[in-house]
């Protein structure tokens, strides 16, 4: 079961706000979807073997912030995630398949430590589209993101790298489009 939170109006330039408004919104919003999960699976008898909640992409949320501390906002997003008792939270994103911006670069380079500093925490990165082709550039810089991750939770076996997704976005071009 999957929750997904839109957190465009937790902007600020103040990465402290944005953390603020982050943690208010996902307990207002999340806060008993743990409990909702589990009547559900009393009632129906069906198990529900993750709760997740999903957000905006971070990169958008940091990209407003003087000072783009994301790892900070990853935290946020850890210690809210726990304190609603989902399994994991989804969002530390960035969407480079068209190019970067700097507040995406600079995301991107935190995921790593983000990752191995949270529990919860899983990442995303896209790196192309069927329409926009392939930032091949982004391409090569997740391989170093990819390793660097593995290479700082390698007291886990690189737990960081099972919570990391790089993809390619798939739309159907109609036949008249190609």
């Amino acid at each position: 079961m999957t929750l997904t939170i839109s957190l465009r109006n937790c902007l600020s330039e103040d990465v402290n706000k944005v953390c603020d408004k982050i943690k208010y919104k996902l307990d207002k919003y999340a806060g008993n979807l743990v409990k909702y999960a589990n009547d559900i699976e009393n009632d129906y008898s069906i198990p529900i073997v993750n709760k997740r909640i999903a957000v905006t992409p971070i990169s958008l949320l940091g990209e407003s912030c003087s000072h783009k501390d994301y790892v900070k906002i990853a935290k946020t997003l850890d210690k809210a995630a726990k304190k609603t008792g989902v399994n994991f939270i989804g969002g530390y994103t960035a969407l480079v398949h068209k190019d970067y911006t700097n507040g995406e670069r600079i995301l991107i380079e935190s995921i790593p430590e983000a990752l191995a500093a949270t529990d919860l925490v899983c990442s995303s990165v896209n790196v192309g589209s069927t329409r926009a082709g392939i930032n091949m550039d982004a391409v090569k810089q997740m391989g170093q993101i990819v390793k660097r991750a593995a290479e700082l939770t390698a007291d886990t076996q690189g737990f960081a790298c099972a919570k990391l997704v790089v993809s390619v976005s798939y739309t159907h071009l109609r036949a008249h489009e190609t």
